[in-house]
């Protein structure tokens, strides 16, 4: 079994847009310096192995523990990754590559460094749609294709692993994943429920948000009951979007705004 943890950026106080996507909704998922610290801290103490490299979770028997970063904010190589380091950890970083070089997010030398010292850097998109599973068929192969073709230049190494931008995975989202070459993808379900589509593994995470205490995150690995809570939390969320459609939708960027505001 494997337990995913999903984080996005780390940024300091009052500069939530200083990486990543701006805005309340993003900064919803940004976590301060001193809250990431205390994280790791945690999930140090209470963890029995190290979080698991690219070699260790292609292997049939695995069982451990990743830490995932969508988008590609700049702070995977400006405070992440040392912070990692520094515990004897590897992140996994999913990037949207049409915002590679731009404000924010991370430069290909950046790219190039962070997997010279052994992160995985998979793809997260091109354009990270809103939601991508609303996409055509045509639209998602030229997603996945074009994404995991940058990186590859980039890197001078096959990409083949994703995970799904805003958490809006489908079966159809993960075939044209497959055919772009993605062997492991990552969706944002709470679960460790894995299962297979054309070969390619589906993997579920359990999301940090900002303000989660350490144990809270820590609990997460540890214990079942927590993560139970979350995946049934993340159900009850899911059919309230189902029901409620655009009104969830609106409501929820209201609430976002008034508690996230940057301005």
């Amino acid at each position: 079994m494997t337990i995913n943890l999903l984080y996005h950026d780390v940024t300091s106080p009052g500069a939530d847009d200083s990486s990543g996507f701006r805005g309340p909704e993003a900064a919803r998922y940004k976590l301060t310096a001193d809250e990431f610290s205390r994280h790791l801290d945690s999930i140090s103490a209470s963890a029995t192995t190290s979080s698991l490299t690219l070699s260790g979770l292609q292997q049939s028997n695995r069982s451990g523990w990743t830490i995932t970063f969508d988008d590609g904010g700049v702070s995977a190589a400006t405070i992440i990754a040392d912070e990692l380091e520094r515990r004897g950890w590897r992140g996994w970083f999913f990037i949207a590559t049409d915002f590679i070089e731009t404000p924010g997010f991370c430069t290909r030398a950046q790219l190039r460094d962070l997997h010279q010292r052994g992160h995985v850097i998979g793809s997260h998109s091109c354009s990270h749609p809103e939601r991508i599973s609303s996409c055509s068929p045509a639209e998602l192969q030229d997603e996945w294709s074009r994404s995991c073709n940058v990186l590859a230049d980039i890197l001078s190494s096959p990409i083949v692993t994703a995970s799904v931008p805003g958490g809006f995975y489908s079966t159809v989202v993960a075939r044209a994943a497959a055919q772009a070459g993605v062997q492991l993808l990552f969706n944002s379900e709470p679960t460790t429920r894995e299962f297979l589509v054309d070969d390619c593994r589906i993997l579920g995470r359990y999301n940090i948000y900002r303000g989660m205490t350490a144990s809270d995150a820590t609990r997460l690995l540890t214990s079942p009951l927590r993560r139970w809570q979350q995946g049934a939390f993340w159900s009850a969320k899911k059919a309230a979007k189902t029901v409620a459609g655009p009104l969830y939708k609106a409501v929820r960027k209201t609430l976002l705004r008034k508690a996230y505001s940057t301005s």
